[in-house]
């Protein structure tokens, strides 16, 4: 296939790329990450900040300090829960720890005090209840189950119910296999990273809009025309967009990549990770969505139709329903041919 001019051709269906007919394939591939989503959540699960769960952070700063001075300082302070540590920039350390007591905080600040020599007024210290963390977790909960309605109720009264659905079942699915990463490479869940998860929703979600207006487009009039079945028209929306949809996601994957790899992968932001992940993960997940999953779980839903059932068996009785919009296209010029 040339690429030059790709982009015009699949736009007047000149070359067709078959994403509808061959749906159980991208089913396939997205079922084999959902396993691996499942099997991440079941056995290691995920990682949340202390924002959601509660428990107490102690951020030092130190040019020559390790990880393992940090721990080794917590647990002469008595504390014997669970501890996590991690290294912040060039010139911080940032321990965090279950729930404690005020007087248990007071001590592991003077432990890291005298490890590191610095004064404990200049370690900087968090502490988050179990309730407050629980209200937080709600309240994230809350915001992403009414984010998933409003949208539900603005694709159905902005196009149709079953656009709705297939949208809904697109951005369920790029949640939980971003969820599925996270937990897998062990990323702390922190709000950053639900501010991440609402906006790769809304960049999915205007992938999915654009296929699904162009596929308006294409069907407005199909049952009465009868040209192509309800699969071929929508095959052919997909067609029209794709290479919108993957130049919009490439742009915005490159400062996020930057973000990712230089900020927090060799600069060592730690704090810019989480929104980061979320996002990279996210963009790629709801490209791939948009057009392999709404769109063909969209042709699903409407086949069950009797008039899309209707209308498809009129085109294959007709000869219409083997033929890509590309090869009737043909076909046409060389009968054309034929009779000149």
């Amino acid at each position: 296939m040339k690429f030059t001019g790709l982009g015009g051709r699949l736009y007047r269906g000149e070359t067709s790329l078959e994403i509808i007919a061959n749906r159980k394939k991208w089913y396939l591939l997205s079922t084999v990450f959902i396993l691996l989503s499942m099997f991440a959540l079941g056995f290691k699960g995920v990682e949340l900040s202390i924002e959601f769960k509660g428990g107490s952070s102690f951020t030092v700063t130190t040019s020559t300090g390790s990880i393992d001075q940090a721990k080794a300082a917590v647990e002469r302070s008595g504390y014997e829960g669970e501890l996590r540590a991690q290294t912040i920039g060039e010139n911080k350390i940032r321990i965090q720890t279950g729930v404690i007591e005020q007087s248990l905080s007071n001590d592991i600040q003077d432990s890291l005090a005298a490890e590191f020599g610095v004064t404990v007024e200049s370690i900087d210290t968090q502490n988050v209840g179990p309730s407050w963390g629980e209200e937080i977790s709600r309240k994230a909960l809350q915001g992403l189950i009414a984010f998933l309605v409003i949208i539900m109720i603005y694709l159905a009264l902005a196009f149709e119910p079953k656009m709705a659905i297939a949208a809904i079942v697109a951005l369920i699915h790029d949640v939980f296999i971003t969820v599925g990463i996270y937990a897998l490479v062990g990323f702390e869940v922190s709000p950053s990273t639900v501010i991440g998860f609402l906006t790769i929703l809304g960049y999915s979600l205007y992938d999915t809009v654009v296929v699904f207006d162009k596929v308006r487009e294409n069907t407005r009039a199909i049952t009465a025309t009868g040209r192509y079945t309800y699969g071929q028209a929508t095959n052919l929306a997909v067609n029209q967009t794709i290479v919108r949809s993957l130049n919009t996601s490439l742009i915005a994957l490159l400062p996020v990549a930057a973000i990712l790899f230089v900020g927090a992968g060799i600069l060592g932001a730690g704090t810019l990770k989480d929104l980061s992940l979320a996002l990279f993960i996210g963009l790629i997940a709801g490209t791939y969505s948009s057009i392999f999953i709404a769109a063909p779980v969209l042709v699903q839903l409407r086949e069950r139709e009797p008039a899309i059932k209707a209308l498809n068996q009129r085109v294959l009785a007709r000869g219409g329903g083997s033929a890509t919009p590309s090869q009737r296209i043909q076909n046409r010029r060389d009968k054309r041919k034929k009779r000149s």
